[in-house]
């Protein structure tokens, strides 16, 4: 029998494309978290951690709000930057690292706070920037926490499933992953395609979550 590769492929396509976004914006805003003392800094810490108590579904319902062409923001997005981002991939990657931020912000945000704070210091007494001491000072310094938050993006981008439903819908080769793939064999009673699917994405996030553990544990040991 043979099975559509498509849906696995745009799921590891979008899983990539996130979590290479939310390296370039989730560690930044991790470490001005750990640092900053703004009053509104519950407020953020606050909006960042909805994902993780929203069903998936009121998320997706707002974003697809937000997304509509006839919405500012969706119209802007259309108009000015030409991204159709309802019912498109873009779309997805963009609900994709909103949903999926606190699984790297929060894991970072703790390795930086878990750094003694006479580390900056020094770095700073020696006469390196701050962005400096971020690039060659910090982020060494907590390398199983940036490996924790990057496997977490990636493995939860693989697993979404509400989200992507109502954001991008079911368009093959175009939105059509692999979560949704399931649910469709499934309602169609096509149960040897939907083990195939899930069976992929179950082993591919054992194997990933299970690296990270054994790469974790070796990082712990070589400090000792």
């Amino acid at each position: 029998m043979t099975y559509d590769w498509q849906p696995l492929l745009l799921t590891f396509k979008l899983a990539a494309v996130t979590t290479f976004i939310l390296c370039l914006i989730g560690i930044p805003f991790a470490w001005w978290l750990s640092q900053t003392r703004t009053r509104i800094k519950p407020v953020l810490e606050t909006l960042v951690s909805m994902p993780l108590v929203l069903p998936p579904s009121v998320l997706g319902f707002y974003l697809l709000l937000a997304f509509s062409p006839t919405s500012w923001f969706g119209h802007f997005m259309d108009q000015a930057v030409g991204l159709k981002l309802a019912f498109s991939f873009e779309g997805l990657v963009l609900a994709s690292v909103l949903f999926s931020l606190p699984f790297m912000v929060h894991p970072v945000q703790a390795g930086f706070q878990s750094l003694p704070a006479s580390l900056a210091e020094a770095s700073y007494t020696l006469g390196k920037t701050r962005w400096q001491t971020f690039l060659y000072v910090l982020l060494p310094n907590i390398k199983p926490s940036l490996l924790s938050g990057i496997v977490l993006a990636f493995a939860h981008t693989i697993g979404e499933f509400g989200v992507v439903l109502m954001i991008g819908g079911n368009l093959p080769g175009e939105t059509r992953v692999a979560s949704i793939a399931i649910y469709d064999e499934v309602e169609s009673l096509n149960y040897a395609a939907a083990n195939f699917y899930a069976m992929v994405l179950f082993a591919v996030c054992f194997s990933i979550l299970l690296t990270v553990y054994l790469v974790n544990k070796r990082m712990v040991r070589s400090e000792w």
